[in-house]
């Protein structure tokens, strides 16, 4: 069995986003024969109803915790002035399932476009509206990517993601495992530095 490495994510997933440089790098950074999968974590349900004050000033102290421990990091926080936020962030698991249907190679460009929509431009990505302009930008058929956004197979695929990132044992987001012929070894996640990481994948493989 050759190994595979695991990246279990959320385009909604703030630690994501702190994570996405170090996630480069390390990427840069592994050898050439290891596969990078990807999959999406699934982090809320869908959700019409508004998020509760609690839960949005839990999120905002995440995100100032995270300014905290990963220099660099930004956020808008225009975004909870500017909309009415939803625990809700299957749509933009979606969103990027139907990008890569129509293109297989639009799978990060979709996350970071929706990462950027939603930390920097304070736009909602739980909403369709917002995730099809999205993929306007992006240059897709917008006709094709309503449709697929929403569609029974991309619900299908979406849920096929989650079994299998808890299957692989992912403990919340961001994950990395690496799934080898002796197992599946989680990774521990070093927001700042790729090495320590890279270390352990070698080990791991």
């Amino acid at each position: 069995m050759q190994p595979v490495l695991y990246y279990v994510h959320d385009p909604m997933c703030s630690w994501c986003w702190a994570f996405r440089p170090t996630l480069t790098a390390l990427k840069a950074a592994l050898p050439d024969d290891l596969p990078v999968h990807p999959l999406l974590g699934g982090l809320a349900p869908d959700s019409d109803t508004p998020m509760p004050e609690e839960m949005r000033q839990y999120l905002q102290n995440t995100w100032r915790k995270i300014q905290a421990v990963v220099p660099g990091t930004e956020f808008n926080y225009d975004f909870w002035h500017n909309n009415v936020p939803r625990r809700s962030t299957y749509p933009a698991c979606r969103a990027v399932i139907a990008a890569t249907q129509q293109d297989p190679s639009m799978a990060d460009a979709m996350t970071h476009a929706i990462q950027r929509a939603y930390y920097l431009e304070a736009t909602n990505p739980s909403d369709d509206a917002n995730l099809v302009a999205i993929a306007r930008h992006l240059g897709l058929d917008t006709d094709r990517f309503s449709h697929d956004l929403n569609a029974p197979a991309t619900h299908e695929q979406l849920l096929a993601n989650i079994t299998e990132h808890r299957a692989l044992g992912a403990q919340g987001f961001p994950s990395l495992i690496i799934a080898s012929e002796a197992g599946n070894t989680l990774i521990p996640i070093d927001y700042v530095d790729a090495a320590p990481m890279l270390t352990a994948i070698h080990e791991a493989t």
